[in-house]
């Protein structure tokens, strides 16, 4: 598929189409990646910050907002997708929201958090700027802004190393997954400059270690606002 159809609007359109099958994964416990090292790794991350109060954006079916709710810690949790806020309701643990990232952007939720938390939810490429933009108006002072992601270098696989989209796949899920979202891939560098060009003093990169191949099963950056 030419990458000139690949897009932030391809992506909500994936993930509207696959939200059930979505949620049932994380909740079976199906993806073996998050049961051994992801999820963990971003619910100490957040608690090293020692939060009272967290802004999940991307929160899907809302797992990490139940997982903070249980540290004492208020949650939102906003998605783009229907389908996947009324599942994290019907879950409960959180303040949970239908919002786009460009309503966030355009300044349309209303909220002051001790931590911003983006768990593989910054796919896109102008909804991931936008959000970089408003984040700092989101944060009570100090506050951080905290992201896992794919780790660059081992997503990059045999493409070129440079910012670009890239094809969605739904490899090692089951057939009830369809349509998979692209995605935009960034470098190290650029992950980085995103946080230093919108107000963020990078405090931490965290790279969690699959146990067996000892390679990182993704990449945390955590930033600080510098007000």
């Amino acid at each position: 598929m030419s990458t000139c159809l690949f897009n932030d609007a391809k992506i909500v359109e994936s993930w509207g189409k696959n939200a059930s099958s979505w949620t049932a994964a994380v909740r079976e416990g199906k993806i073996e990646s998050r049961k051994q090292i992801t999820d963990r790794a971003i619910v100490d991350a957040i608690l090293s910050r020692s939060p009272r109060s967290v802004l999940d954006i991307g929160c899907g079916e809302g797992w990490l907002a139940r997982a903070l709710v249980r540290q004492n810690i208020h949650v939102i949790g906003v998605d783009v997708v229907p389908g996947l806020v009324e599942e994290a309701r019907r879950a409960g643990g959180g303040d949970f929201r239908t919002m786009s990232y460009e309503e966030i952007a355009a300044g349309k939720l209303s909220a002051s958090v001790d931590v911003i938390v983006a768990n593989f939810a910054l796919l896109g490429k102008e909804s991931v700027e936008g959000i970089f933009r408003s984040a700092p108006s989101l944060l009570s002072s100090p506050g951080s802004f905290i992201v896992q992601t794919l780790h660059p270098v081992l997503a990059c696989g045999d493409l070129p190393y440079r910012d670009g989209w890239r094809e969605g796949s739904w490899a090692g899920f089951s057939a009830d997954f369809t349509d998979p979202a692209p995605w935009y891939f960034r470098t190290r560098k650029s992950w980085i400059k995103l946080f230093m060009d919108n107000g963020f003093r990078l405090r931490e990169v965290r790279e969690p270690l699959h146990p067996k191949t000892r390679k990182p099963a993704s990449v945390i950056f955590i930033g600080d606002t510098t007000g």
